[in-house]
C-alpha cells in the first residue's frame, strides 16, 4: 500500500522575531545620574552627521555652482563642442552624475564609519583603535 506524503510551502506567517534592543536608551535611562553621558555620546553623534552633511554640501554647491560661473566668465567655452556636444552638456549630462555617485558613496562610508565608532563607544569597545584615536570622521567627505 503507497502511504500519502502531504508537501507544503515555506512557512506563510514569519517566525517570532526578538524586539530590537536599543542600546542606547541603558545609557540615557541610568538611575545613577549616568544617562547624562548617553546623551552626550548622542549629541556627539549627531554633530559629527551634521558637521560631514555640511561639508558635502559645501563641497557639492562649489563644485556644481561653478559650473555656471565658469561658463559665464568664459563664454567661448559654451561654444566648443567635445564629440559633437557641446561642452556645457558633456560637463551636466556625463561628468555631474559620476561625481554625485561618488560623493554619495563617500558620504554614506563616513556616514556608517560614524555610527560603527559611536557603536563602539556604547558597547565600550576599545581594542580596534577606532575609539579614542580621532578617527571618527577622517577627514574630507
Amino acid at each position: 500500500m503507497v502511504e500519502r506524503v502531504r508537501v507544503t510551502g515555506p512557512p506563510r506567517h514569519p517566525a517570532a522575531r526578538r524586539p530590537a534592543v536599543d542600546r542606547t536608551r541603558e545609557l540615557r535611562d541610568q538611575p545613577d545620574g549616568t544617562g547624562a553621558v548617553g546623551q552626550l555620546y548622542l549629541r556627539s553623534l549627531l554633530r559629527e552627521q551634521l558637521g560631514l552633511a555640511a561639508r558635502v554640501i559645501v563641497l557639492l554647491a562649489a563644485t556644481l555652482g561653478s559650473v555656471p560661473l565658469v561658463f559665464h566668465l568664459a563664454p567661448e567655452l559654451g561654444e566648443r563642442e567635445v564629440l559633437g556636444l557641446p561642452v556645457a552638456w558633456v560637463l551636466l549630462g556625463g561628468l555631474v552624475h559620476p561625481f554625485l555617485l561618488l560623493l554619495g558613496w563617500r558620504f554614506v562610508r563616513r556616514a556608517e564609519r560614524n555610527e560603527q565608532v559611536f557603536a563602539a563607544l556604547v558597547r565600550g569597545d576599545t581594542g580596534d583603535g577606532a575609539v579614542g584615536d580621532g578617527a571618527v570622521d577622517g577627514g574630507t567627505p
